[in-house]
Order: C-alpha cells, then structure tokens, then sequence
C-alpha cells in the first residue's frame, strides 16, 4: 500500500488571499492531504484574531475534501512530524521570497532531514499578491474584491482602517 502524501502548507493568512487559494487548488490535486496551517504568533501582530483567520481559511478551503486547517505555534518541522508530514508547500512570487524560503528550508532541513520544501510558483494572475498588499489596499478603502475571497473581502470592509 503506497504511503500517504500529507504536506503543510505553513503562513500567517492575514488574511487568505486568492494566491494562496491557487496554490491550494493546484497543491490539493498532487498530495493526498493538504493541511493549511496557521501560525499562532507571528513577528507581526496580526490584523485579524488566530480564530478568525482559521476561520476565513476553512471557508475558503471548503471546496477541497483533502484541504484541512490547523495552527501550530513553535517550529514548523515539529508541527509536520506531529501531521506525519514529509512535505513543506512554500509559495514563492519573487526572487527577494526565495532568497527567505531558502533559508527557512536549509534550517528545516538541518533539524528534520526527513522533510523536504516544496516551492510552487503562482499563477501570474497573483505573482504580485500578498496579504500585507491587502491589507494596505483595505486601508485605503481600495477594492479588494478580485484579491481576496467574498468573506475576506466583507471582512476587511467591516474592519477600521486603523486596525489593518
């Protein structure tokens, strides 16, 4: 019986954007599981509560029956070897993301070497796409309809500028 392929598919998602759904729908069709996994505490203080992030990734992710959300806090590869995870799903958009991602995966690699990074391109569609993008269009009171899915985009209309 060949074993199961689980992957993680680590980021803040503050918020979830339409890039990150595109690497989900590709990245759901080459692993038997996917999960989407939230980081708790993050360097930045998030907009959004971790509830509420989970909450608008599960909504997003509903469509995929092999996509499940969690949140992790502490280090990643101890978070995959908990799923049984072998793989790392990383988006990369630009060459400054993969100079980053390189290193996290070097030191992935150094404390788990039973793990491997996996880097997927977006569609160009989102090559510009990040949250922090996002959310600076949000507070502006930029439309953000095309960027984020309906709930976020509600979401971030309901929210003070301020808070973004």
């Amino acid at each position: 019986m060949p074993e199961c392929r689980v992957a993680i598919y680590p980021g803040s998602f503050d918020p979830i954007t339409n890039g990150h759904l595109d690497l989900i729908a590709r990245a759901s069709k080459q692993f038997d599981k996917l999960v989407v996994a939230a980081l708790r505490h993050d360097s930045k203080p998030p907009a959004f509560t971790l509830e509420e992030r989970l909450t608008m990734v599960a909504e997003a992710v509903a469509p995929f029956p092999n996509v499940s959300v969690d949140s992790f806090d502490g280090l990643l590869v101890d978070f995959a070897r908990e799923k049984g995870a072998k793989l790392i799903l990383r988006g990369i958009r630009a060459v400054s993301d993969y100079e980053y991602e390189l290193q996290m995966a070097l030191m992935n690699r150094k404390l788990a070497p039973e793990l491997e990074t996996v880097f997927m391109l977006p569609s160009e569609t989102y090559s510009y796409l990040s949250s922090r993008l996002v959310k600076e269009v949000a507070r502006h009171g930029g439309d953000v309809d095309a960027l984020v899915p309906p709930r976020v985009a509600e979401r971030l209309r309901a929210m003070a500028p301020e808070t973004l």
